[in-house]
């Protein structure tokens, strides 16, 4: 049996680090070596990052870039679900990506890359119909919309058809998203509901295993699924 891939988490206390974890912990592929957050001593850090081969970030824009850029320093992968990443922060994220390799995306789940296909192959056959994009997420959620709704915005652009972004933060919604098209006389729904943080932690963990080990570049969760 190959040995488990040794993984640091940045943003370790937060609701996903914890669900990434926790997934980890009874999995045999995989070996968390530590966890940092914003308050970690750059030494702590380092010393972390020379045992690791991956680091998993879900922790805040701010924050996530100094993280990845150790990483890379220690020529370490990177697997970032970090979302408001302002267009500077994104560019910075690419820069990295041609030293280490990089994996980005704003939602884990395999499930909604899928939607974010079907959202741009609805809008491309629908021409002349309005789109929406409904967001919902947990109350304490800080971004609005949230990465999840931009990235299906994009795939309707993609499509050619622009669309508004109805963000709703409330309770404890793990993440519910709705693409609506609608034209004369009828009405197209399309719906992903995450039901837990648990898809997207197994999520990020199945990017680390498919990115250790390859070359230096940005990569997302369609090529993960391309295969």
């Amino acid at each position: 049996m190959a040995s488990p891939l040794r993984i640091v988490l940045s943003g370790a206390g937060g609701r996903m680090g914890r669900a990434v974890a926790a997934a980890a912990q009874g999995d045999r592929r995989f070996r968390v070596i530590g966890g940092v957050g914003r308050g970690t001593p750059d030494g702590l850090l380092l010393k972390l990052l020379d045992e690791a081969e991956v680091l998993i970030d879900f922790s805040l824009p701010a924050a996530a870039l100094g993280f990845a850029a150790a990483a890379a320093a220690r020529r370490v992968a990177v697997v970032s679900g970090t979302t408001g990443l302002s267009a500077a922060q994104g560019r910075r994220l690419k820069t990295l990506a041609r030293r280490v390799p990089v994996f980005w995306a704003p939602n884990m789940s395999p499930g909604m890359s899928v939607l974010a296909d079907l959202a741009r192959r609805a809008a491309a056959a629908l021409p002349g119909y309005e789109a929406a994009v409904i967001d919902i997420h947990h109350a304490a959620k800080k971004d609005a919309p949230s990465g999840s709704a931009k990235r299906l915005q994009a795939a309707l652009a993609a499509g050619g058809m622009a669309a508004p972004a109805l963000s709703l933060r409330v309770g404890d919604v793990a993440g519910d998203h709705t693409v609506v098209l609608a034209g004369p006389g009828e009405r197209l729904e399309l719906v992903h509901r995450a039901h837990s943080r648990e898809v997207f932690a197994r999520g990020a963990l199945r990017a680390a295993r498919w990115l250790a080990g390859r070359r230096p570049g940005l990569y997302g969760m369609s090529d993960l699924l391309a295969r």
